[in-house]
């Protein structure tokens, strides 16, 4: 399986003029720093861990992208931030010239905080993000 690169996975916390919560609500978003389109992107994501020394788990979710040109990026969930003591996973797939790839993109515990924030290429907008 060939590395993907140039491919991000970012938490950013819109704020309340672009979000219908009081406070702003962190978002999940794919950004693509390829020259070339993703094809067929499929993105897992679950939470898991312990948080008050209980385990948890949050529910599986899928979301399917026919597209991701070069350069762009698409808004695939919100995520509550009551979640951010779990880790926090991202599988992605996609196609790239008729080849298939994937990654695993997991933000840890405690790891989604403001001050872990940094502006997000393409996106432009502050949040904690994984290549």
């Amino acid at each position: 399986m060939l590395p993907v690169e140039d491919v991000v996975v970012a938490v950013v916390k819109e704020d309340e003029q672009q979000s219908d919560q009081a406070e702003g609500a962190w978002y999940v978003y794919i950004v693509n720093l390829k020259d070339t389109p993703l094809r067929n992107l499929l993105v897992t994501s679950t939470g898991y861990g312990e948080l008050d020394g209980a385990p948890r788990k949050t529910s599986t979710l899928r979301h399917f992208f026919d597209e991701l040109d070069a350069g762009d990026y698409t808004k695939v969930e919100p995520i509550m931030d009551f979640t951010f003591g779990l880790s926090n996973e991202y599988w992605i797939s996609f196609q790239m010239n008729d080849v298939m790839y994937d990654k695993r993109f997991i933000f840890l515990p405690e790891s989604i905080q403001e001050k872990n924030c940094s502006v997000v290429p393409i996106l432009n907008k502050k949040g904690v993000m994984i290549r």
